[in-house]
């Protein structure tokens, strides 16, 4: 796992959330070429920066590097919905899961 993994994870997961390049850049608060550079190979970002594309591609440093992961921004929201549920309501959704999970196998 390289620089050139870096480059097609930003790609990749830019693409899911439906985002160009250049909106990317400038929500990120710098020129309209800087996910451009980093894609093309010109930049790399540096660690703090490589925190902030996470945050904005809603995936955490250890989903983005985890690309057996296929919808990571999806299991991350749905992480983020299910903190602060209640004892009850998480046992009623793992239940939901397995629930789907035996379907998906029969």
């Amino acid at each position: 796992m390289g620089v050139e993994f870096i480059r097609k994870r930003i790609t990749d997961l830019r693409l899911k959330k439906g985002v160009s390049e250049y909106k990317m850049s400038l929500d990120l608060g710098h020129s309209r070429s800087y996910i451009q550079n980093i894609i093309a190979g010109r930049s790399l970002p540096s660690i703090e920066e490589f925190l902030y594309i996470c945050e904005y591609l809603n995936v955490t440093p250890k989903a983005f590097f985890d690309d057996s992961e296929v919808e990571p921004i999806l299991i991350q929201k749905a992480l983020d919905g299910m903190r602060g549920l209640p004892d009850k309501d998480l046992l009623m959704l793992i239940g939901v899961i397995d629930r789907f999970k035996e379907g998906k196998s029969e």
